[in-house]
């Protein structure tokens, strides 16, 4: 249906000209628009070299590649460029899209893609109109209402979630924007209102728990409402509302090093986006109760640590969704030092799969099992098999602080059918955030479930339920083990070292971990320190500490900061 309505929309009237144009407010990056005009094309986890004249003309490797195409988001670091090259590009890539696809051909006819695509276009149309003879300028002009009317009649089969709010913020910007198009403005304000107050939840969350994209959630709908105000015109009171709900939970979900934690399939965000979107939405900042979209955090001193502390989303909502719970990330200042593996998908099926398993994130795992489980095979559809359909039931959680630190206390149920055992976590961090302590913990909580972990101890012939809890360290950590294979000590490139001891029966190793982002080329080799026990009793306890060493100085002037765009094209590092 999409095609169908893409064509028919060729036959609207044109627009004739830009009413108004929004204040460009997407940010884009320096280096790579300066590798876009050299031929290196970046996207989606793929890198091309191309000598084409045309972006349009570039070989492409797969599906999501060409989707990060048709979405122009690339005009962005054109723009922050912004040299002679990157304008002549803007122009010439924008008016070949309209040449080869402007009659409603290729994959970029969706209503999201369309609606990135036109806040895109817009942003830039004086950049693209500049040196455009007239009839040049009346093509792009007709180009931009085929696609506003198209967004008009097509948003609502967009996905609920981020990509109806990108088709409706699209309809918007371009509603305000071009003349003959302001028809289209009311009803889109009231949708994305309504989609506003059934997608945002009263914690400030939206249903995938995937903080990367409640950040470009709370871009579009800053965005949108700016240019509603810029036009004389009021905004919905539920997408006002909404923009009040998301600012202190993005504001919770933020390292102290500015990125935000991965979970759920979100990397850290777009440098200098976070901060940029919430002094544009004017929300101010206040202390947050509880947990933010399910996940808690603790801080003290220059330190950070943010807990999964809810079951990972179910349904259609978890197609990216992850086996992380009661997993933590932690940052000292502006170094990440225990993280998740992240995401996968810009590296493939098996890369996807991996990232979203228990033993990718920083938690305890039970051997060959994740806390939640994907969809089994039968006679399900093929894509309901990428959904977490055996997910904890119950997760509970206990926030305290005092003047020693704060502390967190939390329980999931995820082993339970599997095993009987319940996995307990404590996390102590200290008021100077110079030391996180933790207790993991496998018991038995309710007198039916000693049926089953008997019966699994029974089938694995009395040796013991085999468990780990994996630390995943930043590539940036330089770690070894010390101490006679009692500790392990961490190097920061801030120059701070850092111990982790443990205690308990249990066996410590360091092994080689991944770091997925999916601006790299491929993933990126790390460390994890492993702990390695077996549960034989009904509870099972391992005790364990990260602590900076003593002569580490209390302030820290740490202002290094690598470009990792410009760092994937030259290195070649592997994993193991």
């Amino acid at each position: 249906m999409n095609r169908y309505h893409a064509r028919v929309s060729t036959l609207t009237r044109t627009a004739t000209g830009l009413v108004t144009q929004p204040e460009p407010r997407s940010i884009g990056s320096f280096a790579r628009g300066r590798q876009l005009t050299s031929g290196n094309f970046l996207f989606a986890g793929y890198l091309v070299r191309s000598d084409a004249g045309s972006i349009w003309e570039v070989p492409v490797p797969a599906a999501r590649f060409e989707e990060e195409l048709h979405g122009c988001t690339w005009l962005d670091d054109l723009a922050a460029l912004g040299d002679g090259r990157a304008r002549e590009a803007t122009r010439a890539w924008v008016m070949d899209w309209i040449r080869r696809y402007g009659r409603g051909t290729g994959p970029g006819w969706t209503p999201d893609l369309t609606g990135r695509r036109l806040i895109r276009w817009i942003n830039h149309a004086l950049v693209i109109l500049n040196g455009l003879e007239k009839p040049a300028s009346e093509v792009f002009f007709r180009s931009l209402a085929q696609q506003t009317v198209f967004l008009s009649r097509r948003w609502s089969s967009a996905q609920p979630g981020l990509p109806r709010f990108e088709a409706l913020c699209g309809l918007i910007y371009a509603g305000l924007s071009l003349e003959g198009m302001e028809r289209f403005v009311p009803g889109a304000v009231k949708a994305l209102g309504r989609e506003c107050g059934e997608q945002v939840n009263i914690e400030g969350g939206i249903p995938t728990r995937n903080p990367e994209e409640l950040l470009e959630v709370f871009t579009l709908l800053v965005w949108t409402a700016d240019a509603l105000h810029e036009a004389g015109r009021t905004p919905h009171r539920e997408h006002l509302a909404a923009i009040e709900r998301i600012a202190p939970t993005l504001r919770a979900l933020r390292h102290n090093d500015g990125g935000l934690a991965r979970f759920h399939g979100g990397g850290r965000g777009l440098e200098g986006r976070l901060d940029h979107a919430l002094a544009a939405s004017g929300v101010r900042p206040r202390p947050l109760q509880g947990l933010a979209m399910g996940f808690a955090r603790l801080h003290g001193g220059r330190a950070s640590v943010i807990i999964d502390a809810a079951a990972p989303p179910r349904g259609w909502v978890s197609r990216d969704g992850h086996a992380s719970t009661l997993a933590f990330e932690m940052t000292e200042g502006r170094r990440p030092l225990i993280v998740n593996c992240g995401s996968g998908v810009s590296f493939g099926e098996t890369w996807r799969r991996a990232g979203r398993a228990t033993a990718s994130h920083s938690t305890l795992g039970i051997e060959g099992f994740s806390s939640s489980r994907l969809g089994a095979g039968g006679l399900i559809r093929e894509d309901e098999k990428l959904l977490l359909t055996d997910t904890p039931s119950d997760v509970r959680y206990q926030l305290s602080s005092g003047p020693a630190g704060m502390g967190f206390q939390a329980g999931h149920d995820g082993y339970v059918k599997t095993h009987g055992l319940t996995h307990i976590r404590q996390l102590d961090l200290r008021f100077d955030g110079r030391e996180l302590s933790g207790e993991d913990t496998l018991a038995i909580v309710e007198e039916e479930d000693k049926r089953q972990f008997d019966a699994v101890l029974t089938q694995n012939r009395l040796q013991g339920i085999h468990f780990t809890i994996r630390f995943h360290l930043h590539p940036d950590v330089d770690a070894e083990v010390d101490l006679g294979g009692k500790a392990v000590s961490m190097a920061l490139k801030s120059g701070e070292i850092w111990i982790f001891r443990y205690h308990g029966k249990a066996q410590m190793s360091l092994e080689p971990s991944v770091y997925l982002e999916k601006n790299r080329l491929k993933p990126r080799a790390t460390k994890q320190i492993v702990l390695s026990a077996r549960a034989m009793d009904y509870a099972t306890r391992i005790t364990w500490t990260f602590s900076m060493a003593q002569d580490s100085p209390v302030g820290v002037r740490d202002l290094d900061r690598s470009v990792p765009y410009l760092d994937d094209l030259t290195s070649e590092e592997e994993p193991e």
